[in-house]
């Protein structure tokens, strides 16, 4: 073919596509009218989730499934925000790891509201004001953020889904040349995150300014002469700020997982995670007893932090499988005056 004619096909697949996109809108609103007479949820991310691994099983085309997720986790947010549009609540500002986190589960065009405390979004979510609320729970250098531990307790909320987001930063300045650099703007976790970088360049010497946010930094460093900001790309090219050095952090797998948080319990997929919380007696044997009913039931717990919360010791501890599963109701049942559980949902990964 020539390119001339390839091109005539691209158009004529794409006048396909926004066929089958508008019908398939139509179906979406059908759903929507439906759920609307029972109160149920727009949003189900067991279903999104089955529906990307079936694609993906059946894919033979050059699409990967990182594609897959790409096109079609946006063409799910589109439907909902057309269907019912519905407020995301994060820990903002924008063009932080949050935001990112938000925007790769709710896509590019829903209505966000940044927010500067954890304790925000989850108030915010239990009034109405934002239906989801994306926070971080843990970081693969940094650990447990305890702020989202205390929320999950006070407040009657439930994680419905994890994301996890790669943690990359960036050195970003105005400044010609690191010695120009006279001060450097970032969140404490950002600079302990790229301590070694920061060593090597004699940059742990200048002034380190500690912001609520990494972003900030980079709005500020726009605006300061002889500054910097540790801050993700994202957050440098939005504000234009230009970037010195890519990637500076000091481990190169670094991870944050974050939980979204709603009103609403998931249904089962068949691959799901369970986080609860655990407060038991403080006597000898306490917490294995609690832990052989879940051996003997040959469930997996991937995760076991104990955490203090005004003197008492709790425990956040996860697993494998879905608070209704008929082997595992029968443990949460018998336990059921020591356990708060979080939620279940889609498991994303294992672990960070």
């Amino acid at each position: 073919m020539t390119l001339d004619e390839l091109r005539i096909e691209i158009d004529s697949i794409d006048n396909q596509l926004l066929e089958l996109y508008n019908k398939r809108m139509e179906y979406v609103h059908q759903v929507g009218e439906l759920k609307n007479t029972t109160g149920a949820p727009i949003y189900r991310p067991e279903r999104e989730q089955s529906i990307l691994n079936r694609l993906k099983a059946q894919n033979t085309g050059k699409l990967t499934d990182k594609a897959i997720d790409a096109l079609f986790l946006e063409m799910f947010a589109v439907a909902r925000n057309l269907e019912r549009p519905e407020a995301i609540a994060y820990l903002g500002p924008e063009a932080t790891f949050t935001h990112q986190a938000a925007e790769m589960k709710f896509g590019a065009m829903s209505a966000y509201i940044p927010l500067n405390s954890i304790s925000s979004v989850f108030r915010e979510v239990a009034k109405g004001t934002a239906k989801f609320g994306v926070v971080p729970i843990e970081n693969s250098s940094n650990g447990i953020v305890s702020e989202t531990i205390n929320c999950l307790k006070e407040y009657d909320l439930k994680i419905i889904a994890e994301v996890f987001v790669g943690i990359h930063h960036t050195l970003a300045t105005k400044c010609n040349s690191i010695s120009e650099i006279k001060k450097i703007y970032s969140k404490d976790i950002a600079f302990d995150q790229c301590h070694l970088f920061l060593k090597s360049c004699a940059l742990d010497e200048v002034e380190h300014v500690f912001l609520d946010s990494t972003a900030k930094g980079a709005k500020i460093a726009m605006e300061e002469e002889g500054s910097a900001a540790i801050c993700a790309d994202v957050a440098a090219k939005m504000y234009n700020l230009p970037i010195l050095f890519n990637n500076i952090e000091d481990c190169t797998d670094n991870k944050t997982r974050f939980f979204i948080v709603s009103n609403f319990d998931n249904l089962p997929s068949g691959h799901d995670k369970t986080s609860m919380l655990v407060r038991l007696k403080n006597t000898p044997g306490a917490l294995v007893n609690f832990l052989n009913d879940f051996e003997r039931c040959e469930v997996n717990l991937t995760k076991i932090k104990s955490h203090i919360l005004e003197g008492e010791s709790l425990f956040f501890i996860e697993f494998n499988g879905h608070k209704d599963d008929a082997h595992i109701e029968s443990i949460m049942n018998r336990h059921r005056d020591v356990i708060k559980v979080l939620g279940s949902y889609v498991k994303e990964n294992d672990d960070i």
